[in-house]
């Protein structure tokens, strides 16, 4: 008896700790209230080792055949590394034509997806030629298209009587010195052993001189995961669809009292209308359409003149050291973050007027000064 009562104390104990933590887990998902976003683009998720070569191309042309020379079959090692490991690869390739800054910037234009709009730029002229079906990589010159190597020579012979492909300004052109010659424009994506194949060729007729040679960049079957770029610029606005029904009017009321409350006892550009209302309870309307006009003035961004720049810092300090101590703080965070429209108010201006005429009959006249 005693091991089966020890095995049913041990099974109370687990059921009561897995229940313990199941309410753990629930209470830590229900107090998490975070919202985890992610910016997809439209297009497919682009090869690292083709938007290496864009950055290369915009440091030279001549960069860029380089390094295109040294990774003509790069893309294989893909299948059988890391996606770290490949990366890492493709940085170190990279790093025999650019110093360590280059290298960081590399790897921040990695981080951002900088140059795949431009791999997606060329994967959209390719899929407007249209691409022959069944093709890793195709050749088109002056409008006839094929994917064997062995019919390019034919297709050269009568290329100067058909019209003559326009190039765009992010074309990659082989190096050579002529440019009225033929153009044969190849499709491939870099790294692969269907692009070193025709990149043989078209390299060797270009430094003869037979062809002029342009590569763009494509992708027979684009990677199935999405493309995730960074927020710069992006806004995400989540909107409660909450909706409490309340009476306006009380609402109303409510508002008014606690603004009238608040601005009551508060200066506003100098003028303390809690005691002024005390003083002048017969100008009270008055006074509060007064207020109202100051708030509301307050709140313009009007250029300053040039008399109204004079010993700004001095009036702002001085503001400050003639406030109470426990309000000081308060005064100094409110100028230092409005300063653009504190700054035309000259508030100790202000208060020097408004001490000089408390005392006055003439009060409604200097009022109105600015």
């Amino acid at each position: 008896m005693a091991p089966a009562k020890a095995t049913n104390v041990v099974r109370l104990l687990l059921g009561s700790t897995a229940l313990w933590l199941s309410q753990l887990g629930a209470g830590t998902v229900a107090a998490s209230k975070s919202v985890t976003a992610h910016l997809a683009a439209k297009w497919p998720e682009t090869p690292l080792l083709l938007e290496a070569s864009e950055f290369m191309a915009e440091e030279s042309n001549e960069k860029f055949w380089q390094f295109l020379e040294t990774v003509q079959e790069l893309a294989i090692y893909k299948q059988t590394e890391s996606d770290y490991s490949y990366y890492n690869l493709i940085l170190k390739k990279a790093g025999q034509f650019l110093d360590n800054l280059h290298i960081n910037l590399l790897k921040f234009a990695f981080s951002i997806r900088a140059y795949s709009p431009a791999i997606q730029m060329f994967q959209q002229i390719a899929a407007d030629e249209p691409p022959p079906d069944g093709c890793n990589a195709f050749v088109v010159i002056h409008k006839k298209h094929t994917c064997k190597i062995n019919e390019i020579k034919k297709l050269l012979k009568k290329a100067a009587s058909r019209t003559r492909p326009y190039l765009f300004k992010g074309d990659h052109k082989f190096p050579t010195n002529k440019e009225n010659l033929p153009v044969v424009i190849l499709y491939a994506e870099m790294g692969t052993r269907t692009f070193s194949a025709f990149h043989k060729v078209l390299s060797a007729k270009a430094q003869n001189e037979e062809i002029l040679y342009v590569l763009r960049h494509y992708i027979q079957k684009p990677s199935s995961r999405k493309m995730y770029l960074s927020g710069y610029g992006v806004e995400l606005a989540i909107k409660s669809t909450e909706y409490k029904a309340l009476d306006d009017t009380q609402v109303k009321t409510v508002t008014n009292t606690t603004v009238e409350d608040e601005t009551e006892a508060n200066e506003v550009q100098g003028f303390l209308f809690g005691k002024l209302k005390e003083i002048y309870s017969d100008l009270r309307d008055n006074l509060t359409a007064f207020q109202k006009y100051l708030i509301e003035s307050n709140k313009q961004m009007t250029p300053l003149k040039v008399w109204e720049l004079q010993d700004l810092s001095f009036q702002a300090a001085s503001q400050i050291m003639s406030t109470p101590v426990y309000d000081a703080i308060k005064l100094m965070k409110d100028i230092s973050q409005n300063f653009p429209i504190k700054a035309r108010l000259r508030m100790n201006v202000l208060i020097c007027l408004f001490q000089s005429t408390l005392n006055s009959q003439e009060f409604e006249k200097s009022a109105l000064i600015e």
